[in-house]
């Protein structure tokens, strides 16, 4: 939000034009919590770890080797939907199972949710079993 003009900073508007319809919303009279984007490298460890894990060695190599160097994401992408389709559903899987876990403990760790509330999820919700 720092890059953005003073007057689009100071003001949220809902679809319907302010919460009453008409009336913008000044930010710095919310108790909000700024939501900072993850940095690519954890998302790269992802990937890592699912070809790590993969027991299928010759997919597992080739999606490694896929994510080495400028456009990983890209070649991973590619690797996974045009060579290994069989293995999206446990792509999805995995990486929707690691964004929730991030997902709580940001939340516990922004005091948003309990920590009893956060540990019963982590236990109850465990990475998933790459194949």
């Amino acid at each position: 939000m720092a890059d953005q003009p003073a007057d689009r900073r100071s003001h949220f508007w809902t679809s319907g034009t302010g919460i009453d319809g008409q009336t913008p919303v000044d930010l710095d009279e919310l108790d909000l919590i700024c939501i900072d984007p993850l940095p690519s490298y954890i998302w790269y460890q992802d990937m890592a770890d699912f070809a790590d894990q993969i027991s299928a060695e010759r997919a597992g190599r080739r999606l490694a080797r896929a994510i080495q160097g400028q456009g990983a994401f890209r070649r991973f992408k590619a690797q996974v939907h045009e060579e290994h389709p069989q293995l999206l559903p446990a792509w999805y899987a995995f990486r929707d199972a690691r964004a929730c876990r991030r997902a709580v403990e940001w939340l516990a760790d922004n005091s948003l949710v309990h920590d009893d509330a956060a540990t019963r999820f982590l236990d109850e919700h465990s990475e998933t079993i790459v194949p």
